[in-house]
């Protein structure tokens, strides 16, 4: 092995002894150029069809896969598959942003980064990572594409929302850091990411090349401070976005003119000048997916494969078409697009960082498959419910109050008109949503009347009358689970028809309460709301937290980690 290699391999964040060092060695030597080209590759995981799986791992010998979140023993399976047919152990992630559920249906929803924030308690963003930590290694995952170090200066962005610990940098910064801290001590390699951040446009990345426009020092306080206190705290990877960050860009290459300045995912001088160089990142680079839009519209797919890995990612996420993908690195390798020492690098990279995380000795001592029983006990285990339950309790906030509204009642408001906003199931969570029926129980259990709205076919001189509502109902709350997901450009509450059915026109006369589980911008869209709050994720223990709040048995203790007020005068009426 190469002096340097070796060199990077016993730093941060690898720190490799040398028996590790050996086996990182000796497995390169051994291996073939198809198993070099396949360790290049993270594929992604829906199902346990074994055939698949097999494929994957067996024949296009992957460094490494991807779940989406699945039931327990399905998992379980897929893991075992995967794992056995591997010549090579394989790394195996998930986006463990809110807890376990990242990966496992029955896994702990902790809450979203953006509640943890709002506890303004950086314990719980430790707990956070430990709970993604201490199920995804009970499931035998062993890398979380999370924590998010995005920063939310824009409030329009459509893919951010509460995936973000908010708008503070220091906040994100110190936040970002006890995840890591959190989800590494479980032996599960954290990836901070969206590098260079997302946060700044109000674009998404999923369907265009999207643009950070902070100038160089602006950044380095705010972006680039979070990243290098990542990587001090040992992060292992970071997941790099196909996102533009044209001030660096310029500043590290002069000759770069506008047109030639490429997202940091095909970028040499933000990976190796700025990420490598500047912040002194050492570890594993891997590319964010590249199925979206954002890689590939700066050039054509055929180039834009091998570029990503010649320009510094050490792994390349997903793929378009296998074959076809797999046919443009080969061909990329075969021209020299990508370098045998850039292949080298990246090869020995994602080794060493297997070696990291121990996968060569559980293989050999036949530890590297998970346990049921054992990821039966982890997973949504009663000490994780119980954070989760705490972490909704402290994060919950009530923006603005009109007084003498809250605490409700049945005494004081017996009949209660109930709203229901939806954007329909998320990317992340495919499964449709029972909390409103859970709310409207829960509710009904407390004494109260609930009726849901239905929208009125009428039109103009045929509506319902307005006193069918003012006159029977004696308050209304509207509940909203608006998430943000890819491929969708505003994250905006679209009214019913006709003529906005379900607007809260009735606020100047009868009491109007308005909850957000998971966006905390809604008020851009019903400033006169006098009530409004906050809860930053839809889990069970946020809606019980709920109603204990709402009742007066718990006081509203959460801290606006954003501006909920979208910078607008009216809202704040």
């Amino acid at each position: 092995m190469k002096t340097e290699l070796e060199r990077s391999l016993r730093a941060m964040p690898f720190t490799l002894d040398d028996a590790a060092i050996a086996w990182v060695d000796e497995t390169f030597r051994a291996m073939s150029d198809d198993e070099k080209l396949g360790q290049l590759f993270c594929q992604v995981v829906r199902s346990s069809d074994e055939a698949s799986l097999s494929f994957m791992a067996g024949e296009l010998h992957v460094g490494g896969i991807m779940l989406r979140a699945m039931a327990l023993e399905e998992v379980l399976e897929s893991v075992r598959v995967l794992q056995t047919k591997a010549k090579i152990p394989l790394l195996i992630s998930a986006n463990f942003e809110k807890g376990g559920s990242g990966a496992v249906t029955e896994g702990t929803t902790m809450g979203s980064p953006m509640e943890i924030a709002a506890t303004d308690d950086d314990s719980f963003a430790y707990r956070l990572g430990l709970v993604c930590g201490r199920e995804g290694a009970a499931i035998g995952a062993n890398w979380a594409f999370a924590p998010l170090i995005d920063i939310g200066y824009n409030f329009s962005n459509p893919i951010t929302g509460t995936r973000i610990f908010g708008s503070d940098p220091d906040r994100v910064r110190r936040m970002g850091v006890e995840y890591v801290r959190g989800c590494q001590s479980s032996g599960v390699a954290a990836s901070i990411k969206h590098f260079p951040g997302d946060g700044v446009d109000e674009r998404d990345q999923h369907l265009v090349t999207s643009v950070n426009t902070m100038p160089v020092e602006e950044w380095d306080r705010s972006y680039g401070a979070a990243y290098k206190a990542s990587i001090d705290a040992g992060a292992y990877t970071v997941m790099v976005g196909h996102i533009m960050l044209p001030e660096y860009s310029r500043l590290l290459d002069p000759s770069l003119s506008d047109d030639r300045i490429l997202p940091a995912s095909l970028s040499p001088e933000l990976i190796g000048g700025l990420l490598r160089g500047k912040l002194g990142f050492n570890g594993l680079v891997v590319s964010d997916a590249t199925t979206m839009a954002g890689m590939v519209i700066p050039m054509p797919r055929a180039q834009a494969v091998p570029g990503a890995i010649a320009a510094g990612c050490d792994m390349f996420l997903f793929t378009r078409n296998t074959e076809e993908d797999f046919g443009f690195m080969r061909r990329g390798i075969e021209e020299g697009i990508v370098t045998e020492e850039r292949l080298t690098e990246a090869v020995t990279k994602i080794l060493g960082l297997k070696a990291a995380l121990a996968l060569h000795t559980k293989k050999a001592e036949g530890k590297l498959l998970p346990a049921s029983g054992e990821a039966r006990d982890v997973v949504g285990c009663a000490e994780h419910r119980r954070w989760a339950r705490e972490c909704a309790d402290k994060a919950i906030t009530l923006v603005k109050e009109e007084p003498g509204v809250l605490p409700i009642s049945p005494s004081t408001y017996p009949r209660v008109l109930f709203y229901d906003i939806d954007s329909g199931p998320s990317y992340y969570d495919p499964s449709k949503t029972k909390v409103f029926d859970q709310f409207a129980e829960r509710l009904c259990a407390e004494g109260f009347a609930v009726d849901r709205f239905e929208s009125s076919q009428g039109m103009e001189g045929t509506v319902k009358p307005y006193g069918a509502v003012t006159e029977v109902y004696d308050l209304i709350i509207y509940l909203a689970k608006m998430e943000t997901k890819s491929n969708q450009t505003v994250v905006r509450i679209e009214w019913a028809q006709p003529m906005g059915a379900n607007c809260p026109v009735y606020i100047a006369s009868v009491p109007t309460i308005f909850i957000s589980l998971e966006n905390p911008y809604h008020l851009m869209d019903v400033p006169r709301v006098k009530t409004f709050i906050n809860a930053y994720s839809s889990n069970g223990a946020v809606i019980d937290a709920l109603i204990e709040k709402l009742m007066g048995r718990s006081p509203f203790t959460g801290k606006n980690p954003v501006d909920p007020f979208c910078g607008k005068w009216d809202t704040r009426l």
